[in-house]
């Protein structure tokens, strides 16, 4: 398991498109599971779930993005989970690692 949390400005809408489009743009195998859109009282929360198969590992990851706004304010939570074959630990996190740097990358050019 892999986390990614980060704090920034700008407009929620499109910091969750932008999301959603780069994590789909960055691998061929990567699919917008599913998604949760919640409001009240000035404060926005969004959750997506990804996943996609990960050719290093030959297994599937998935990426759990958290993204709350309030005017201009947002955080990001993410955290990936699966790419391990093993049976009690962790032996290759290859994929989960690069998933979350996809959504890093998105990060970075959305601050500018």
């Amino acid at each position: 398991m892999a986390k990614l949390e980060q704090h920034l400005q700008g407009d929620f809408q499109t910091l969750i498109l932008g999301i959603e489009e780069g994590i789909r743009r960055g691998s061929v195998s990567a699919t917008l599971e599913d998604a949760s859109d919640y409001s009240a009282g000035g404060v926005r929360v969004a959750v997506r779930v990804f996943e996609r198969y990960s050719w290093m590992g030959s297994n599937r990851v998935s990426l759990s993005v958290t993204v709350v706004g309030q005017d201009r304010d947002l955080y990001v939570s993410a955290i990936t989970s699966g790419g391990s074959q093993a049976v009690f630990f962790k032996v290759n996190t290859f994929g989960e690692e690069a998933f979350l740097n996809k959504l890093r990358q998105i990060l970075d050019d959305f601050r500018g």
